[in-house]
């Protein structure tokens, strides 16, 4: 199954230090059952697009709570065991899952990293991010505007020039 695990900027070096995303358990994002239920059509690539924006979201939070990182969203995508992943599906966030074990480097599919032009309305959204969780609909407005940057791809072997 392609899960889709948000980090940062700060975190990716030992990550790919380590060769694994860890420890275990982690929270990433997929095209659950309950994902595919919230949308009345959309194959699976349309699915999967919306696990990685849902993970991007997540990227938010973490710069929200790192001051220090680069204002840049990062989602990681990987292939992992059905058998390792359990849907954790709540109102809004159907997407969510917990992966049971830690994800080698090689199950790493690709990075999907912002572009430097969008840290401003990325930095924004961050800090915007707890409001917008709360409800409060300018900061929502905030964080949708993040969305407008769409995610660059980097193959797996790009993504140690980005740790620099």
């Amino acid at each position: 199954m392609r899960v889709y695990l948000a980090t940062t900027l700060t975190a990716l070096p030992g990550i790919l230090q380590a060769g694994e995303i860890a420890p275990a358990p982690l929270n990433g994002y997929a095209p659950t059952p309950s994902l595919r239920e919230s949308y009345a059509s959309g194959d699976e690539e349309e699915l999967e697009y919306v696990a990685m924006l849902m993970a991007a979201r997540e990227s938010l939070r973490l710069l929200a709570a790192d001051k220090g990182t680069p204002r840049r969203r990062v989602v990681l995508a990987a292939d992992v065991p059905d058998d390792d992943v359990t849907a954790v599906p709540y109102d809004d966030e159907p997407a969510a899952v917990t992966i049971s074990a830690a994800i080698p480097l090689k199950k790493v599919a690709a990075g999907h990293i912002d572009d430097a032009e969008a840290e401003p309305d990325v930095a924004a959204a961050a800090e915007a991010s707890a409001a917008a969780d709360a409800g409060v609909e300018d900061a929502q407005f905030t964080v949708d505007s993040a969305d407008g940057h769409e995610l660059a791809w980097y193959a797996t072997q790009e993504l140690r020039y980005l740790s620099d």
